[in-house]
Order: structure tokens, then C-alpha cells, then sequence
């Protein structure tokens, strides 16, 4: 039986600190991370009541109220993980609101894109793009649709 020395204990403690950052750098970007848990007690997450959900006459998941989303702008749902913008007054689309590069949740915005927080990655409000990176593939689109003033997920 070999005994651990001092020496194979320290060395090992430095394989396992120095290794793992490198393991975990050397992840596929398509695999979301921890960050991609969007809490839905984030400032940003408008989560409509039972109430709300019967309201829409659309018959699906209530997500916001057109007041909501900024012209130019957009509106993340953290709970529905939706992002929705509104390019131009009255024309309102839908995304994931997961990045495509690594799994973090988008951020609502009115300065004309849909930003990424964690990594700089930022997309079109109007068809959801990647406008730079470091991600390269767009968000999915939602279907949604407006009803009043009421935006409800198809």
C-alpha cells in the first residue's frame, strides 16, 4: 500500500484546483448552465394571476400588458422565460429569453436591442438575431398575441 506524502497531497490539490477552471472553460456553449434558472422573483418577471390568465380572450399564458414593453424596447416574463419587444409602436414580437451562448437569462431593456447581461451578447428586437456576441445563433421565436392591451403566449 502507498502512503500520501505531503509532496502527493499538494500536488494533487493543485491538479483539481488549476483543472477544473480548465473543464469548465472548455464547455459546448449549446449546454445551458446553472444560470439559465431564471428566478421568478426577479424585478423584471410579471407574473399574471389566475385572474389575468382567464382575462385574455386569446386562450393562452398571459405574459404582459402592452404598457409593459417599451417602443424600442423589450420585456422580459423571467417566469415564462419570454422576452417581448416592441420594434415599432404597436408591433410586438416574442423570444426565448435564454441566451443562446451559454444558458444566462436576457434583460428587459428600451435602448433598442435585447441585451445578455452575462457575456455582452446582444439581439434584434425584431426578429431576434444575434447582433454580436460571443453568441452567434438568434433566439427562438414565441408566438404571442395582442389583445387589447393584453399579450398572451399562443
Amino acid at each position: 500500500m502507498t502512503a500520501i506524502n505531503r509532496r502527493r497531497a499538494l500536488s494533487g490539490s493543485a491538479a483539481v484546483a488549476l483543472g477544473l477552471p480548465v473543464l469548465a472553460a472548455c464547455g459546448d456553449d449549446a449546454d445551458p448552465t446553472a444560470a439559465d434558472t431564471v428566478s421568478s422573483s426577479s424585478p423584471d418577471a410579471e407574473t399574471p394571476s389566475p385572474s389575468d390568465e382567464e382575462a385574455g380572450s386569446g386562450g393562452g399564458e398571459v405574459l404582459a400588458s402592452t404598457a409593459d414593453v417599451p417602443v424600442g424596447g423589450c420585456f422580459v416574463v423571467s417566469a415564462a422565460k419570454v422576452v417581448v419587444t416592441q420594434p415599432t409602436e404597436g408591433d410586438f414580437k416574442a423570444f426565448s429569453a435564454i441566451c443562446t451562448h451559454q444558458g444566462c437569462p436576457v434583460e428587459s431593456s428600451s435602448d433598442g436591442e435585447i441585451p445578455c447581461p452575462c457575456h455582452g451578447s446582444r439581439f434584434s428586437l425584431e426578429d431576434g438575431s444575434a447582433l454580436s456576441g460571443p453568441a452567434t445563433a438568434g433566439l427562438e421565436p414565441v408566438t404571442i398575441t395582442v389583445d387589447g392591451d393584453s399579450i398572451s403566449r399562443v
